[in-house]
């Protein structure tokens, strides 16, 4: 039983990771929680469901579109909600009211174009699980696992083995500098919000296939933030860890207590390491981000 509730939160705890590295990666370069990152994960999700039912393109097609969409919509909302802040030096604060005031008006948006009705994948994989002696595991389980693993190596690869991944890394350290030493600052930032919203857009397909696609879907990346909170913001490691941590946190509160305990559970554990750990469990100095 134990082990079957480690399995269902690895599943639903590489989702909440696709979606925390996002957050990680704006905040190592920006300093600020992109509160509208939920709704990038939103659009992935609706890119995929129309690619799968109503294109009918293979899946791993319908990945990529959402990849791409969920990128370029990132890019977009940068230059539209946080470059002219940017260019001013606005305070954070200006930042995160821009962010969920992107929030709202894309929910609103989306709400008053394609409806507010919950649509639903079509199957793409067996619906009996596999099984491993006692333990279930879900085709899709298995796929969003597979998935996670290797997007969150490819962008590991990207930053930490290439030279615009290296950029980044140098612009997390030190924006201003980093522009001095010649590395484009603007073409840093966009490279950052296409990789993080690129990650929202698998996100966005693994969760509108494991539950289903609404409007309002981008609340779940509260969920992200906790994850990338307790994992140490701005540490990309830190919130994969993070992710995973509160992903069998909740599976374990919803088995073994109720379900209704399982977000109290959630914002229980990001207020103890907050308390315990500011830094979170594998936060960095804020000079040695990324």
């Amino acid at each position: 039983m134990i082990w079957q509730q480690v399995i269902n939160g690895i599943s639903i705890g590489g989702v909440y990771a696709l979606i925390a590295v996002g957050y990680s990666l704006v905040y190592s370069v920006l300093n600020f929680s992109n509160f509208a990152h939920g709704e990038v994960l939103m659009v992935g999700a609706y890119m995929g469901f129309y690619a799968l039912s109503a294109l009918h393109l293979p899946f791993f097609i319908a990945v990529g579109l959402a990849v791409v969409v969920g990128g370029l919509m990132a890019v977009a909302l940068e230059k539209v909600g946080y470059r002219p802040l940017r260019l001013r030096h606005a305070p954070t604060l200006y930042f995160m009211i821009s962010a969920m005031g992107l929030s709202i008006f894309l929910q609103n948006f989306t709400i008053v174009t394609i409806g507010p009705n919950f649509r639903t994948y079509p199957d793409i994989f067996p619906t009996h699980p596999i099984m491993f002696g006692a333990l279930a595991v879900g085709y899709l389980d298995l796929v969003i696992f597979v998935i996670t693993a290797i997007s969150l190596g490819l962008m590991t690869w990207f930053i930490c083995g290439t030279r615009l991944g290296s950029a980044i890394q140098a612009a997390a350290y030190n924006m201003r500098v980093a522009g001095l030493m010649g590395i484009n600052p603007e073409l840093v930032v966009s490279i950052v919000f296409f990789l993080a919203g690129a990650s929202a857009g698998v996100g966005g397909v693994m969760f509108g296939m494991k539950y289903t696609v609404y409007p309002w879907m981008g609340n779940l990346t509260i969920k992200a933030f906790i994850a990338a909170v307790v994992g140490g913001l701005g540490s990309l490691p830190g919130a994969v860890v993070g992710a995973f941590v509160l992903g069998i946190t909740e599976t374990f509160a919803a088995a073994f207590v109720s379900s209704a305990f399982r977000d109290l559970f959630s914002f229980a554990l990001m207020i103890l390491i907050i308390v315990i750990r500011p830094g979170g469990l594998m936060g960095v100095v804020a000079t040695e981000k990324a």
